[in-house]
């Protein structure tokens, strides 16, 4: 009898120190009590959205979006990254898997209708980037007779192929980055997408000299940040962070870093749009 008092005693003294360890666990998930934020971007967009080789994180989109989480009661050890690929954007805000999206997030009609934008946070245009010597190539129509290649889901490939060159032929690859090696091996002729983003590939170090942006302004695109549509609080919150970002001299710096070093001309930071 004895016995089995003991033993109860002692499986009942293991339970609570189980018990005690994992709410210590939960405590110490990150800085703030256990509160994590996801956030999606792009993994493989230099100076917008990058997952350099050692794990970190780096990009123009990443300086807003852990600005903006900081004005939302963040720290940066709180935010989890999410990948974010142009094709799953609105899927993975409707899903829930990440509490808004800053990916070089073009805002659209088509994509308001599943998904609701704060911002605009930056003014980026179309263009087109071929190979440094390829002289073949200087508009739009240009590419009636080439291989143009652009990622899946990206509006910029069906607004050439619709609207500028619809003789192109069009190549949609899974990213930014296999368009720009079959750039370099003479698989396609052109890559289009947004001038910051050419611009960030055009600029690493082992792609100086290699390509050239042609200089169009193919388009208007106003980047915002994707959020579950109807989280009118969600919306305004990121929209007072942005605000904020532009009138303390955040913006520009963070335009300066991620931009500069490619020479990239941006346009001055747009007006909030997206509202109730």
């Amino acid at each position: 009898m004895k016995l089995r008092r003991t033993s109860v005693a002692i499986a009942t003294g293991l339970a609570l120190s189980l018990a005690l360890t994992a709410c210590g666990g939960d405590k110490s998930d990150s800085g703030s009590g256990g509160k994590k934020i996801t956030i999606g971007i792009k993994f493989d967009q230099p100076g917008i959205g990058l997952k350099t080789q050692d794990g970190k994180y780096t990009g123009f989109d990443v300086d807003v979006a852990t600005y903006v989480a900081k004005e939302l009661g963040y720290k940066a050890e709180d935010i989890e990254w999410k990948q974010t690929p142009s094709s799953e954007r609105e899927n993975m805000i409707s899903n829930g898997d990440v509490k808004f999206i800053a990916a070089s997030y073009s805002i659209n009609d088509k994509r308001k209708a599943r998904v609701d934008f704060a911002g605009p946070y930056l003014l980026a245009h179309q263009d087109l980037l071929v190979r440094a010597d390829d002289t073949s190539i200087t508009k739009a129509e240009d590419l009636n007779s080439k291989k143009l290649c652009s990622v899946t889901g990206s509006t910029s490939a069906q607004n050439v192929k619709e609207k500028l060159a619809p003789k192109a032929d069009l190549q949609e690859y899974g990213g930014y980055s296999e368009c720009l090696t079959g750039l370099e091996n003479k698989a396609v002729d052109a890559l289009t997408t947004d001038d910051s983003i050419l611009a960030g590939y055009a600029a690493q170090k082992e792609h100086q000299g290699k390509f050239k942006l042609v200089g169009l302004k193919l388009s208007d695109e106003f980047y915002g940040v994707g959020l579950k549509k109807g989280d009118t609080k969600l919306r305004e919150d990121i929209n007072k962070a942005l605000e904020k970002m532009k009138s303390d001299g955040a913006w520009e710096k963070a335009v300066a870093a991620n931009f500069g070093p490619a020479g990239y001309k941006n346009e001055p930071a747009p007006a909030i749009t997206e509202k109730g």
